[in-house]
């Protein structure tokens, strides 16, 4: 299986990866987000180190089910080769209603069929005063290609 586009990466490919991943995590969907990474794919998330679609996918369920109403945008930050590297910011909810601005980085490496083999992110999480505090409004799914990511955010 492949899944361009493939390295090495160009500017225009490393945006198309990344506005690919983001799409592709804003459907909230493990099934459909995992096919994205090789079959013994290796992540650090946080302080969870996970190896395998297995482990990804269990993590992805997990995630989505703590962090409602998640919203995501992914920025390139840099390429090189087989490498990009990006930031990115997600808003969410837990079950008691409590907002939070997630920030974080990523660095990707792509095996040569445009797979991901490895991700490593590192994330913080900012409480929001109120949901009045978002910044991340479009319909649940994919950000609409007319929605701008505000200024600042990154």
């Amino acid at each position: 299986m492949s899944r361009p586009p493939l390295p090495p990466f160009t500017k225009e490919t490393a945006h198309q990866k990344v506005r690919m991943a983001e799409d592709a995590w804003n459907t909230r969907d493990p099934d459909r987000v995992v096919l994205a990474y090789t079959e013994d794919s290796r992540w650090r998330n946080r302080s969870d180190f996970l190896q395998g679609r297995s482990e990804i996918h269990a993590f992805l369920t997990r995630k989505w089910q703590k962090e409602c109403e998640y919203r995501l945008v992914k920025s390139l930050w840099a390429f090189s080769g087989s490498r990009i590297a990006v930031r990115f910011v997600y808003e969410w909810h837990d079950a008691g209603g409590h907002w939070f601005r997630s920030h974080g980085n990523e660095n990707w490496l792509f095996s040569e069929d445009g797979l991901m083999a490895e991700r490593h992110a590192s994330i913080n999480d900012v409480p929001l005063a109120s949901s009045a505090d978002r910044l991340l409004l479009w319909p649940q799914g994919p950000r609409p290609e007319e929605i701008c990511v505000p200024a600042g955010l990154f």
